[in-house]
């Protein structure tokens, strides 16, 4: 099984990307304390896009980017968020090769 790299950009309406981040704090510390096959997520505010918040994800596999997924604590994320976006988020799904913490690299 191939590990699975997500980066995901949330584009916030102007002025509401503190309450974006501030809204993904639970999903950010339950993700990294309560899924066993998540190996990293993060949130990063944008330095190019003022309005921009960026997700680095890293999974054990495809099962458990789907647990994530489809987790009560992403349902009770994207409910929380609905009125704070101002654009559809980008989603990019990656096979990670090489690097840190990878077989090989």
């Amino acid at each position: 099984m191939s590990k699975i790299a997500v980066i995901a950009k949330l584009t916030a309406q102007p002025g509401k990307r503190d309450e974006l981040l501030a809204a993904a704090a639970d999903l950010v510390t339950y993700a990294n304390t309560s899924e066993p096959g998540t190996e990293v997520y993060t949130a990063h505010a944008g330095l190019d896009d003022e309005n921009a918040v960026w997700f680095y994800e890293l999974y054990t596999d495809d099962a458990a980017f789907m647990a994530h997924s489809t987790s009560e604590a992403m349902q009770a994320f994207l409910g929380a968020i609905g009125g704070l976006l101002g654009a559809a988020p980008d989603l990019y799904r990656l096979e990670p090769r090489f690097g840190s913490g990878l077989d090989g690299g």
